[in-house]
């Protein structure tokens, strides 16, 4: 097989480059890193680190140093040292030595203790051991899905090492086509909420953007990937920006049939897709439906997963650069800007974004190196859009649940297991604290347990107020999500006594009402006038959610013996959008006002026709930029 001529440059570029003593043996391409394996590492990683920098400027590409096997301490002594260097304070659970890599990694409860002040304990890890130290957080609560996606990395990592060799063969390979196009494909998300999708090709790329489900609608429940044109393997990245089922549910699938190229997405997305991808194979089950994946299926997507941190500039193939940005949706969610060929066009996509500050997560990215298109979210683009402002939200829901407990009654919140559930949690635990509200039992049903356990484990990706006191406390997290008013309701037959017992507040998935333990608590508290449903999220069109607020009053439920039943709605109903994790008409057009540099198009997607519409207009006759509003299975040329 003949030698590729970008990747001997690259070599040679390295090689030429390298101070003589430097005891090079080998360079490898993993995935979108260079990796220069040495018997003297330490040469350039504490004395020549300046000429590592400049290559990296040089070659646009990401170097790591490793050293070579021959040089490495035997396993047990590196332990002995790396034990022996990293105070107890930090209190180190495992430690894992990836012996094809040269990596160790180490699990610690508090990892600032384990990285020491400006690095200086891992630098000292590796000039004694030669091993390159990697640390991650413990998860301070039990994570189920944490520990199995550690467990499945770590047992197949031959398996993945290989994957990523392969892949950065691709990756860095020569340019087949001197010029280029680049055209957007819709095929899903778009005049509608749910099951997005869309893929950006080039003439050497065919990249896609999210691979979502709409599970509340089985005649539309999956994207129009037919019309990619090209089969799954022919696919070279899949960029996932958040981990809700209508961006990530349809990933298990692609590997089922063929996909075995690399996902790019964040860290805790990796995690809390796999929670959301199992919940929806045992809702599929329990509604007597035949998953279209299994397990197995999301094991395959979690070996080619690869995380990546906001800012981090990669190559995902020969002529496109990924950057993921904060988009304050969801925990770990990301807008995706795609730097395609030599400055030939950059796309931005929003995925789910919102453009506020929050008690759980910063405010979305608006500053980008550049921009020529822009692929923008429009959920709440309506015209009659306009959310109170979050100060008043809160107080509204903590008024609704204070008059309800107060009339002897029940509160049933529906959640998104991932996002609102937290930021709701956060919101009551301020408000016991504060006395605004009598402390009553909070029960928490579905994954929203799991789901807070991953949130505790990434305190880097949310807000800046949360990691203050992630740093400054020793675990404040857990004191916040662990606050003893927090029960988790594990056995299903509790439901009855709960709805039967002293007022409470219940929050429970799915927060659309379209499945999940939710539904047992509707028909147990839905005709007693004293309890309360507070919708704090938004209900796609078709789901009994949206049903129920446009007025259905009368709805047929199923027991838990399986009888269907007909239920009255005498509950009060109310609808709290301040807590969406979607940018509001105003702040979609705060956003546009100031996204910089400003784009020359604009495409708008994940919202209803009639709300796309109006917001299309409005920005072409205030903002004047030119607006596209294409339809599921539209192509557009960009350039």
């Amino acid at each position: 097989m003949p030698v590729d001529k970008v990747l001997e440059n690259i070599r040679n570029t390295i090689l030429g480059n390298l101070p003589k003593g430097t005891s090079v043996t080998r360079i490898e391409f993993e995935g979108p890193k260079i990796v220069i394996y040495s018997e003297n590492p330490l040469s350039l990683l504490v004395k020549n680190e300046g000429l590592i920098r400049s290559m990296v400027r040089s070659i646009k590409k990401r170097i790591v140093v490793r050293a070579d096997p021959k040089v490495r301490l035997p396993t047990e002594a590196a332990r002995k040292i790396i034990m022996d260097v990293i105070p107890p304070e930090a209190e180190v659970k495992n430690i894992y030595f990836n012996e094809l890599t040269g990596e160790v990694e180490i699990e610690a409860l508090r990892p600032g203790y384990a990285i020491g002040r400006n690095g200086s304990i891992l630098h000292l890890i590796l000039e004694r051991t030669l091993w390159r130290p990697k640390v991650v957080r413990y998860p301070p609560q039990e994570s189920k899905v944490i520990r199995q996606v550690r467990q499945i990395h770590r047992a197949r990592c031959e398996e993945r090492q290989k994957f990523l060799s392969e892949l950065g063969q691709r990756i860095h390979r020569s340019l087949f086509f001197k010029d280029s196009r680049v055209r957007i494909v819709a095929l899903g998300g778009f005049g509608e909420v749910g099951r997005s999708a869309i893929l950006v090709q080039t003439q050497e790329s065919n990249i896609l953007l999210d691979a979502g489900i709409k599970p509340a609608d089985s005649k539309e429940e999956y994207p129009y990937l037919e019309l990619m044109g090209i089969n799954p393997d022919e696919l070279d990245a899949v960029i996932i920006t958040h981990a809700h089922l209508d961006h990530c549910g349809l990933v298990p699938f692609l590997y089922k049939y063929g996909y075995r190229g690399p996902i790019y997405t964040t860290e805790p997305t990796i995690h809390l897709m796999k929670l959301l991808q199992e919940d929806y194979i045992n809702i599929n089950l329990k509604e007597g439906r035949i998953s279209i994946y299994n397990d197995k299926d999301i094991a395959e997507a979690l070996v080619h997963a690869i995380p990546l941190k906001y800012g981090e500039v990669t190559d995902i193939s020969p002529d496109i650069r990924l950057t993921l940005h904060e988009a304050g949706h969801i925990l770990g969610s990301a807008m995706v800007h795609l730097h395609i060929g030599n400055g030939l066009c950059n796309i931005v996509y929003t995925g789910d974004f919102k453009f506020e500050r929050t008690k759980l997560l910063e405010p979305a990215n608006h500053r980008f190196p550049r921009l020529e298109v822009l692929i923008m979210e429009s959920t709440y683009g309506g015209a009659n859009d306009v959310m109170p402002s979050r100060e008043e939200t809160e107080k509204t829901l903590i008024s609704i649940v204070k008059r309800t407990i107060e009339r002897g009654g029940k509160v049933l919140i529906p959640v998104l297991a991932v996002g609102r559930a937290q930021e709701i949690m956060l919101v009551l635990a301020d408000a016991f604290e504060q006395g605004l509200l009598p402390e009553v039992p909070v029960f928490l049903e579905g994954m929203l347990t799991e789901a807070t356990a991953i949130h505790m484990a990434f305190p880097e990706y949310l807000s800046q107020y949360l990691r203050e006191r992630a740093y400054r406390d020793e675990l404040p997290l857990s004191k916040v999500f662990s606050n003893e008013v927090f029960q988790t309701v594990k056995d299903p037959s509790r439901r009855i006594e709960i709805a039967e017992g002293d007022p409470c507040i219940i929050m429970a998935t799915s927060g659309m009402l379209n499945g999940g333990p939710v539904m047992d608590y509707l028909r147990l508290l839905a005709e007693d006038r004293r309890n309360s449903l507070i919708f704090v999220s938004y209900q796609i069109e078709g789901t009994l959610g949206r049903r129920i607020l446009q007025g259905l009053r009368e709805v047929q439920l199923t027991s838990r013996g399986g009888k269907v039943e007909v239920v009255k709605i005498n509950m009060e109903v109310y609808n709290v959008e301040g807590f969406s994790g979607h940018s509001d008409r105003r702040q979609l057009i705060r956003f546009l006002q100031r996204v910089t540099p400003k784009p020359e198009l604009v495409v708008l997607n994940h919202g209803e026709r009639r709300k796309i519409k109006e917001l299309a207009s409005y920005i072409r006759s205030k903002l004047r930029l030119r607006v596209l509003e294409p339809s599921n299975t539209d192509a557009i040329r960009v350039k």
